[in-house]
């Protein structure tokens, strides 16, 4: 009787061969996005491999934890040479979000910028998601984003801008 090797073409039983890393690496570098999320490799093996191969991939710079199960693809920094994530934060939350299924639109502050309302750049990354309550964490370093939403309004803000919105 034939072993199950022997019968898959040489390039399957090479890919077989690969390591759980080394198959997560190749299936990372094909992704198009920048964030990798952990549910998108759970059919790479047992969590346990996948998440030790996570771990080797984040100690050799591939890879920038953001989150719980967020990871971002990375590069060395170009003067310090330390691994960090090759776009910046509010774009990958933004990702993230997307990827999660999450309705997001920019802070109050972004949006007051973008709009040229006023010249005061802000200085933290912030999202607005409605009526939706996030308690995830993403963050890269010391840089966190923060999250406003019509739960986090001062109450007499959310009652006025109820009364004045068209019917």
């Amino acid at each position: 009787m034939a072993t199950p090797l022997a019968t898959l073409s040489t390039k399957q039983a090479s890919v077989r061969s690969l390591s759980v890393k080394e198959r997560l690496q190749r299936s990372i570098a094909a992704r198009s996005g920048e964030v990798v999320l952990r549910r998108d490799l759970v059919n790479f093996g047992s969590p346990a491999q996948v998440s030790r191969a996570l771990k080797q991939l984040v100690a050799e710079g591939k890879l920038v934890k953001i989150g719980t199960g967020v990871y971002a693809k990375a590069a060395p920094g170009p003067i310090s040479g330390i691994p960090m994530a090759r776009q910046p934060l509010g774009a990958l939350a933004a990702e993230t979000f997307d990827r999660l299924g999450i309705p997001w639109q920019l802070g109050a502050a972004q949006r007051r910028y973008n709009e040229r309302l006023t010249t005061q750049v802000p200085w933290r990354t912030t999202f607005d998601t409605g009526k939706r309550r996030i308690s995830r964490r993403l963050q890269i370093g010391k840089q966190v984003v923060n999250y406003e939403n019509d739960l986090t309004r001062p109450a007499w803000r959310r009652r006025r801008s109820a009364a004045h919105r068209p019917h």
